[in-house]
């Protein structure tokens, strides 16, 4: 409970704590700290004692920032939640004027008087009380000023205040006048922000502080202009403009655009139309060609829409009204029937060089002869050869084609002669040019004009010239030119004789410029006329001239006139022609001409010949066509000798062949041998193709063989087959490799894993030695209810191995036949004849028939 020890100064009581406080600062009374702890402590005591302490510590130390910054702070506080109309304010501002005696050069006492003015809404004394700040406070600081200064002229209705306190800003801070123009174009100051906003685009180092281009200046300004023509007078809307569509060449449709509708918003319809035509024929993309037009056509339609309004809402509509409407109408149907053509010249503005958008702008002036005309002529002369874009002879081409649908050949020969001079990249531009000059002639009935036509280009300079020279002028380097060449050689064998047209075709291969097409039109042709060993000349020419593989059609087609011409009357020089063209024969194309050799020899020519033909195609054909090759010669072996005499050709095939098919070729030979009767040969046909074939990959073999077995052998035979059928199964066995795997990877990961493995394969060796299953007992080789027969061996009745008790053996043992001894006590078996086929004899037992039937 606090005591009153003091005496009572109005509604001031000194309390009994505030001894140690007074007693401080009158031993300190100019410690800051001291005082500053006094008022700490009397924080929740009334306004008036708190103040009181202020007051008498800044009479002590009327200099000291802390004391004086506090206290403001605490008058300000004190205002708080009351009206601004209270006499408080005015107490807190005549405190804040006493402290700006001693503290005018601290902008926080400036910033927060200036504050606190704004917010009693005093616009003079807050304005003036900024200016002061200004005034006192050094350069340095002004930049804490302004922000605020700004912020308080913008909050009320005093644009002109506003106006004079931002272009002194800007001499400080000229980057933020873009801050300006925007406050200016919200008072609705537009011509001076216009003006300002000029300045700001045409100075080249202003930095924009919200990141903006100078190039999205340039379109504020457009904008800003275009839409307030009536608002802006300073300034030359149409210069400025201009100059921005001289500047930004990427952007044009925009600022033709914004040009337009200045001119629209001003109400210059005629101008603004003007302008829009300006902008179509001067812009060189299709992206600002499509922003004009569109533009442009809605100004039309909205223009358009607002006339028939106009009209519609008058009573008595005249003449001149309706005369008006058609021809608005009128004007927007041509321009919207331009358009194409328009945006055609668009795309030629952009590259004049561009045949295909010249062809298509003489489609868009089809119906009108006289444009298409000027628009090929155009064409002609503006196109660079060199920098075309498309094949430049095909404007000529069409032009001259245009007379010629108009009956005018004269004038097209013209065409056609001018176009031969024109320097083109390629000789075969040059050429096509001449070849469509003389078809021209051709379809117009003029055959000797085109034979004419075809010499003169034909005909050689006097110097001699390289072909494939590109510094050369084409039209020195064209008479080499395969395609009119053959344009020539055609013309002559329709139009010209025999004599003529064979020149031609020996100018040809003279020239080295043949094809193997060429080759053969020329044999054909003298063919045709009856000269077969000219025409064989021919090829040979051909042959000499190409090699492999572009030879093939001209030996194939060689060969097959050679030997329909003369079969096997000249039969050593057919030989000669195939040994020639196989003597350098690629693989792949080897197989149809020892088709066509062995065929030769076949007929005319000598069996052992043809067979030696057939021998040479198995090695000399690709690995994918050996094995019809060798079915082939089989076949014709079998035909011509008999079967007997394909047991080698099979032996070769079976070594030479891949395996899945030397495993077909095994079966059929063994087949072979069975149906001879040589069951013997079979069965070693069969066990050499054993080792090709892996049990679960090839179980038909196995199969084919037991069914020969079952057939034709015995229980002998049989065990051998099973035999040799495990041991292969063994030999293809992939298991092992797969336990090896798993053992060694068991075997890597610890060393007790290791000793437990070789543990437990010890285990396995004990139980597989228990597990072993008794050694069974030999059983007699013919047994009462089994389900396979064979066919027993004839032996002496009575024979020991019928006696013989059965006596242990090892299952898996080989059973070796000892009893070869006892061969010669066996009986005689009985022999039966049988019918020799008659493919074993081939065309020998024909030859025996016939005799028999001649006796």
């Amino acid at each position: 409970m606090d005591k009153s020890i003091g005496k009572k100064t109005g509604d001031i009581v000194l309390c009994e704590e505030d001894l140690a406080y007074e007693e401080e600062i009158l031993r300190n009374p100019y410690s800051v700290k001291h005082w500053l702890r006094y008022c700490e402590f009397k924080k929740d005591a009334p306004p008036v004692v708190v103040n009181l302490i202020y007051e008498r510590a800044l009479k002590e130390m009327p200099g000291s920032y802390k004391l004086w910054y506090s206290y403001l702070c605490l008058r300000r506080k004190q205002t708080k939640g009351r009206c601004i109309t209270d006499p408080l304010y005015e107490d807190a501002n005549n405190t804040f004027e006493r402290a700006l005696v001693f503290m005018h050069k601290m902008p926080r006492i400036w910033m927060d008087y200036c504050k606190f003015l704004t917010l009693q809404q005093k616009i003079t004394t807050t304005r003036k009380v900024f200016d002061r700040a200004l005034r006192a406070l050094p350069i340095t600081q002004h930049s804490r000023i302004w922000p605020l200064y700004l912020k308080f002229v913008k909050m009320h209705p005093i644009p002109e205040t506003a106006v004079r306190v931002f272009r002194r800003f800007l001499k400080l801070s000229t980057e933020d006048a873009e801050e300006f123009v925007d406050y200016l174009k919200s008072i609705d100051r537009l011509d001076e922000a216009a003006v300002k906003l000029a300045q700001i685009v045409n100075k080249d180092s202003f930095v924009s502080k919200t990141g903006k281009s100078n190039h999205q200046l340039w379109n504020e300004l457009c904008e800003l202009n275009s839409k307030n023509p009536k608002q802006i007078k300073s300034l030359n809307v149409d210069a400025i403009i201009r100059g921005g569509l001289r500047r930004y060449t990427d952007q044009l449709g925009q600022l033709w655009n914004s040009l337009a509708d200045y001119y629209i918003r001003s109400g210059l319809f005629e101008r603004a139309r003007d302008i829009y035509e300006e902008a179509i024929q001067t812009v060189t993309t299709v992206r600002d060609f499509t922003q004009v037009f569109d533009a442009y056509a809605q100004f039309e339609e909205l223009n358009l829409n607002h006339m028939m309004e106009e009209i519609g809402q008058k009573p008595n509509p005249t003449e001149d009204d309706d005369i008006e409407v058609e021809l608005r109408m009128a004007r927007f149907e041509d321009l919207m029937d331009r358009r194409p053509l328009l945006l055609n010249s668009v795309l030629l503005r952009q590259n004049p060089h561009n045949v295909a958008e010249w062809h298509k702008r003489v489609q868009l002036y089809e119906g009108k002869p006289h444009e298409v005309i000027n628009t090929f002529t155009e064409a002609v002369q503006t196109v660079d050869p060199k920098q075309a874009i498309g094949k430049v002879h095909t404007l000529w081409v069409d032009f001259a084609k245009f007379y010629e649908k108009n009956d005018q050949i004269d004038d097209s020969r013209i065409v056609f002669e001018k176009a031969t001079h024109v320097k083109y990249v390629k000789v075969d531009e040059l050429a096509t040019v001449w070849c469509e000059w003389a078809e021209m002639e051709i379809r117009n009935s003029h055959f000797q004009e085109a034979l004419k036509l075809m010499h003169r280009v034909t005909t050689p300079p006097a110097r001699k010239i390289n072909y494939h020279d590109d510094a050369e002028q084409v039209q020195t380097r064209v008479h080499k030119s395969l395609k009119i060449w053959g344009l020539y050689a055609d013309l002559e064998e329709s139009f010209g004789t025999f004599k003529t047209c064979k020149a031609v075709y020996d100018r040809i291969l003279e020239l080295k410029i043949a094809t193997p097409q060429i080759i053969m039109n020329y044999a054909i042709f003298l063919e045709e006329n009856n000269y077969f060993e000219e025409a064989f000349k021919a090829y040979e020419r051909g042959v000499a001239l190409f090699k492999w593989p572009n030879v093939y059609d001209i030996w194939n087609t060689y060969l097959s006139k050679f030997l329909k011409r003369y079969g096997g009357s000249k039969l050593e020089r057919a030989r000669d022609l195939f040994e020639q063209c196989l003597e350098g024969c690629p693989n792949k194309f080897a197989k149809t001409f020892f088709m066509l050799y062995a065929k030769l020899e076949e007929e005319h020519g000598l069996a052992r010949h043809a067979m030696n033909v057939y021998e040479r195609a198995t090695k000399a054909v690709p690995a994918n066509e050996r094995f019809d090759m060798y079915n082939m010669y089989i076949k014709k072996a079998s035909e011509i000798y008999g079967v007997t005499k394909t047991r080698h050709i099979y032996e070769r095939s079976i070594e030479e062949l891949p395996d899945h098919q030397a495993r077909e070729m095994c079966l059929r030979f063994a087949d072979l041998e069975r149906k001879l009767g040589e069951i013997d040969r079979a069965r070693a046909v069969y066990g050499h193709c054993s080792q090709m074939c892996d049990p679960r990959v090839a179980p038909e073999f196995w199969k084919v063989w037991k069914e020969f077995e079952i057939r034709h052998g015995n229980e002998d035979t049989m065990r051998e087959m099973l035999r040799i059928k495990r041991s292969v199964q063994a030999t293809y066995n992939t298991q092992i490799n797969m336990m090896s795997a798993q053992m060694l990877a068991a075997a890597t990961n610890t060393a007790e894993a290791a000793a437990a493995s070789q543990d437990s394969m010890k285990m396995l060796d004990a139980e597989a030695e228990e597990s072993r299953p008794p050694v069974p007992v030999a059983k007699p080789l013919a047994r009462a209810g089994s389900n396979i027969m064979f066919v027993r061996s004839e032996t002496q009745p009575g024979s020991a191995t019928e006696d013989i008790p059965a006596a242990a053996a090892n299952p898996d043992e080989i059973d070796i036949d000892q009893d070869g001894d006892d061969d010669e006590e066996e009986e005689e078996a009985t022999i039966e004849e049988q019918q020799v086929p008659r493919q074993v004899f081939g065309s020998l037992k024909k030859d025996e028939e016939d005799e028999e039937e001649a006796q």
